[in-house]
């Protein structure tokens, strides 16, 4: 079993790729109560147009598949639902989807076997019928109309189909009521034999575990499946222009929600080099908050003049095949507070980083890093997206240091670009 340790978090990492393709990681905690397992695959709502191992031709599914079959899995054949089970262990679980993975997880101080043997049986054996494919359509398609209305959403999902032209990004993870019309037993089945072949999956477990005997219990608990080989995955061109400068929507909400967005069209480059990616996003997170976070003039001057409500949330989003930059939140002027962004940012390039801001930020940036590790669902979800990134989450760790004022000033003028940013904006 391959060790990773880092010593600045005092942590270590047991990594070993199992016959059947599996990757396991195994954070231990000792004498931590609480304990995590999460099993991800590589497979999200980008997924729609593959090439399965061992077929000739592409295979086209709807949008929304990734999704529906979180759903599907948790039923099962004797009439139970999954979910159902794991709660009546007493422990906490979930799924969810994003755009390049899907998960399975649970969090308990008790009961950790057993919610195991359900959370691996169900992943392991999908049951899916005409009968209750048409009955989830009904469910995921009220999930569809209340992801209409919520604004939040909106006014993000609104910034992706500004950005993107063609990108899967801009297409909702949920599908539309269209899209899951379409989606049939045979379409889940090939998705899931595809994309649910372990080869394709990481299994994450955090907590007071000895790393020999957790990985032997895994082992126990698989079924006999072969690896495969690689699954070609197919995405459209997307130029490197936005769309549109400015989108809005008119929906109920008691202040205008906005969404600044900047569309990072030389990423490709940073993805050759799984550090780079990772300085890449260091940088920007340090960028965001020297420019809007909460000890900036920018934020204060709007503060103080009642143009925001609170500290916008500020995120860089990256796959293998996007990248952008995100700022968000309430304001009585969206417009004014983008014209303002954008001032800031030209202001930046043209007076340069400050090094004693730069430093005391990247301090509170390393700061932010090191207390993640104090949670075992942080870390063992942070450990599975960066997994599937490409990336091993100690990296951010290590690569901080390296980044210095004139990298980020490097940054500042590669990423925040005036002709690829746009402003997304719900309001009453």
């Amino acid at each position: 079993m391959q060790v990773i340790e880092n010593l600045k978090v005092k942590e270590k990492v047991y990594m070993e790729k199992l016959e059947n393709g599996l990757t396991v990681l195994i954070i231990p905690k000792p004498g931590v109560e609480k304990k995590y397992m999460i099993w991800g695959t590589n497979y999200g709502s980008n997924e729609s147009v593959f090439v399965a191992p061992g077929d000739d031709k592409e295979t086209k599914v709807p949008n929304g598949v990734a999704h529906f079959l979180e759903h599907k899995l948790f039923e099962q054949e004797n009439g139970t639902n999954s979910l159902d089970v794991l709660t009546a262990l007493g422990v906490d679980a979930n799924a969810y989807t994003t755009n390049d993975h899907t998960a399975y997880l649970f969090e308990c101080t008790d009961n950790f076997y057993p919610a195991m043997d359900e959370l691996m049986d169900y992943v392991q054996h999908p049951y899916f019928t005409d009968e209750n494919v048409e009955k989830e359509k009904g469910i995921i398609g009220q999930e569809i109309m209340m992801y209409d209305d919520y604004p939040d959403w909106r006014v993000y999902l609104n910034a992706m189909n500004a950005m993107y032209h063609n990108s899967p990004v801009k297409i909702d993870i949920v599908g539309t009521i269209e899209s899951i019309s379409h989606i049939n037993k045979e379409i889940l089945y090939k998705c899931y034999n595809t994309f649910y072949n372990p080869s394709n999956m990481v299994l994450v477990l955090c907590g007071d575990f000895e790393p020999n005997d957790i990985l032997n219990e895994v082992k126990k608990r698989l079924i006999d499946k072969k690896a495969m080989g690689e699954i070609k995955r197919i995405y459209p061109d997307e130029p490197k222009t936005i769309v549109q400068k400015r989108v809005e929507q008119k929906l109920e909400v008691s202040q205008p929600l906005y969404t600044i967005a900047i569309k990072d069209t030389e990423f490709a480059s940073a993805l050759v080099n799984k550090n780079e990616i990772v300085k890449r996003h260091i940088a920007i997170e340090i960028l965001l908050n020297l420019l809007i976070g909460r000890s900036s003039r920018l934020y204060k001057e709007l503060y103080d003049n009642e143009l925001i409500f609170g500290q916008p949330s500020i995120d860089y989003e990256f796959t293998k095949i996007y990248a952008h930059v995100l700022v968000a939140g309430q304001s009585s002027d969206p417009d004014a507070v983008f014209q303002k962004f954008e001032d800031e940012v030209n202001k930046f390039k043209k007076e340069g980083i400050n090094a004693d801001d730069f430093e005391r930020m990247k301090k509170m940036i390393y700061g932010g890093y090191v207390r993640e590790y104090n949670d075992v669902s942080n870390i063992a979800r942070m450990f599975l997206a960066d997994y599937f990134k490409g990336i091993n989450s100690f990296d951010y760790l290590e690569e901080i240091d390296g980044i210095t004022v004139q990298y980020l000033e490097q940054i500042l003028k590669e990423v925040f670009d005036e002709s690829k940013t746009i402003l997304s904006v719900v309001k009453s």
